[in-house]
């Protein structure tokens, strides 16, 4: 076994602990730590760097006493601040008045020792940071940060000018979507042609379709002229289809349709027509021969 170190982020507080493997040191440090296992999947990386810590082989490789950070879900390692980079500010870089124990005190002073190591770390901060760096004496930011009482009078103008920025771009948020709601219960929404013709298509595809066999459907889609390869029964049959429906199995608009059913049936009246010629020359023929000696 290997004795180690390790704590959560932001904590000052680092725990012992004496693991043989990588997931021995990972269940006791979770137990030890007084983690919430549902809080998971946990991450264990060096407090020196952020490394991750994840090969069984590079845990046992590593020095005793190394000190870990063990990071919970979504928590990222953040470099600190004056201790060669760990999670934490050492007790000897910050003085905090242990009589006192105000939680507010203690956090700007974190947040100026931040900022005095590098100002760039202001990016990382919330805005509850702001308002704590806000709220605190101008003079006594100014030595914590190590900056001049003007330039930290300046930072507070400038954090509490952030912080009013977006608070109106928060409240100009929220009126736009009260509006947005407004418009869209009061007023309706106008529908294109395309949007309702596209509705239709979308209506005549869930109707039911039409009766007709393949073969049929095949001479309408296919013939340049179909109601003259279709018989007079297969006419009938297209005379009598629900447009939209025969729409559906032709692939085809309306009009197309409608346009396809009046040839078919001027294609029947004619043929209709013929037939009773026929008939009548045919009764003629009968009365001639009758005639005849």
């Amino acid at each position: 076994m290997k004795r180690f170190l390790v704590s959560v982020r932001g904590s000052k507080e680092r725990h012992g602990v004496a693991a043989a493997s990588l997931e021995e040191f990972n269940e006791k440090a979770i137990k030890l730590l007084g983690l919430d296992p549902a809080k998971g999947p946990f991450t264990l990386v060096l407090a020196k760097d952020g490394t991750i810590v994840e090969d069984k082989d590079y845990f046992l490789c590593l020095p005793e006493d190394t000190e870990f950070v063990l990071l919970a879900g979504n928590e990222k390692w953040l470099p600190c601040v004056t201790d060669g980079g760990t999670m934490w500010l050492a007790r000897e870089s910050v003085e905090l008045d242990d009589v006192d124990g105000s939680t507010e005190l203690s956090k700007w002073k974190v947040l100026a020792a931040q900022l005095r190591q590098n100002l760039s770390n202001i990016i990382l901060f919330s805005e509850d940071d702001f308002q704590t760096l806000i709220n605190a004496h101008t003079e006594e930011l100014s030595k914590e940060i190590g900056i001049p009482a003007k330039k930290a009078e300046m930072l507070k103008d400038t954090l509490q000018g952030l912080l009013d920025r977006r608070e109106e771009e928060r409240e100009s948020k929220e009126l736009l979507q009260l509006y947005l709601k407004a418009v869209n219960k009061d007023v309706p929404v106008e529908t294109s042609k395309d949007e309702t013709d596209s509705k239709a298509d979308t209506q005549r595809e869930t109707r039911k379709r039409s009766q007709l066999c393949s073969r049929v459907i095949t001479i309408l889609r296919e013939k340049r002229s179909p109601c003259l390869s279709l018989s007079n029964q297969q006419l009938e049959a297209v005379c009598a289809q629900d447009p939209d429906a025969l729409s559906v199995d032709l692939n085809q608009n309306l009009e197309q349709v409608r346009n396809l059913q009046a040839a078919c049936e001027e294609q029947l009246q004619k043929r209709c027509e013929q037939v009773q010629c026929l008939n009548s020359l045919s009764g003629a023929s009968q009365v001639k021969k009758k005639k005849l000696p």
